[in-house]
């Protein structure tokens, strides 16, 4: 099968065998948001040029089912399983004598009936029960541009929580006072100023008045402009973890750079976790809904 994993800003495919090991993988920045209208196709051609042969299926997830991608493919209501999932696949029309596929995403509310939505994590999390990777876990953590908190009941997605940590963290380094006092390093990240913004997230003030800090601290010789990045990481992950209400130990999945973040956070907060890189729970996610399919 082919197994495509197509977000906002980069689009990835993989060629699986029968038992889901990776022969090949490709990674282009062409993430749904640079794709002209009409263009799916073609850009789904190019980056699985020559793997015709391998073509019976391709199962997409993440953003290529939103409003702003291929075909818009309506959320599947919490809870969830990976059957409800695998029902809530739609096609597209692509190549003739291939069939390509995209995953729903889910939806819930929150206690004071407030939507949240996820598309790609729900792939993500069934990968994490395929792989056995939540066993002894008390609650799932998704770390990135939106960070999720997520309960698991048995084998479905009972609810979740989005928290726009990556995104609020990228606004406010690329376009708020807090960036312009911040240095460039180009090296690895400063772990005790980070461990300092997850200390801060703490103390009283709330987040608003913590954000200001960042600035005040550099203004004011505190700590370098080049470890402000690192203090701004640590504030916001740490009030992200804080607010989740996780019950340890955690499962924390994403990308490796950022989910050891999110581990390390945890550590400093006392709560138990450990990583499971995103990629792995893409892949185990789409060939366990693949196998579903197939039977």
């Amino acid at each position: 099968m082919i197994a495509v994993d197509w977000g906002t800003t980069q689009l990835r495919a993989y060629r699986l065998d029968a038992s889901g090991a990776v022969l090949e993988a490709r990674e282009r920045p062409e993430g749904i948001l640079s794709v002209p209208a009409g263009g799916f196709p073609a850009a789904l051609d190019a980056i699985t040029q020559g793997w015709d042969a391998d073509a019976g299926r391709v199962l997409m997830s993440g953003m290529v089912g939103s409003r702003q991608g291929w075909r818009e493919v309506p959320y599947v209501d919490c809870p969830a399983d990976l059957g409800a999932i695998a029902k809530g696949v739609r096609p597209v029309a692509w190549r003739p004598g291939s069939q390509a596929l995209i995953c729903p995403g889910l939806v819930c509310r929150d206690a004071d009936g407030v939507p949240d939505v996820m598309r790609g994590e729900e792939v993500q999390v069934m990968g994490a029960l395929a792989l056995n990777a939540n066993d002894g876990v008390g609650s799932i953590l998704m770390a990135g541009t939106h960070s999720k908190h997520v309960r698991v009941e048995g084998s479905a997605i009972a609810g979740f929580a989005t928290h726009m940590t990556g995104e609020v963290f990228a606004v406010l380094k690329a376009h708020s006072i807090l960036g312009r006092t911040m240095a460039e390093t180009g090296g690895p990240g400063d772990a005790s100023v980070f461990a300092a913004g997850v200390a801060r997230s703490g103390e009283a003030g709330g987040l608003l008045h913590h954000l200001f800090g960042v600035r005040t601290r550099t203004l004011l010789g505190d700590m370098p402009g080049s470890a402000a990045a690192d203090y701004l990481s640590g504030l916001l992950i740490g009030h992200t973890i804080r607010a989740a209400g996780l019950a340890p130990p955690v499962l924390v999945i994403g990308a490796p750079a950022v989910a050891e973040r999110y581990v390390a956070a945890c550590g400093l907060l006392e709560i138990p976790a450990r990583a499971l890189a995103s990629e792995q729970a893409t892949l185990a996610g789409l060939a366990a809904i693949e196998r579903l399919l197939r039977n």
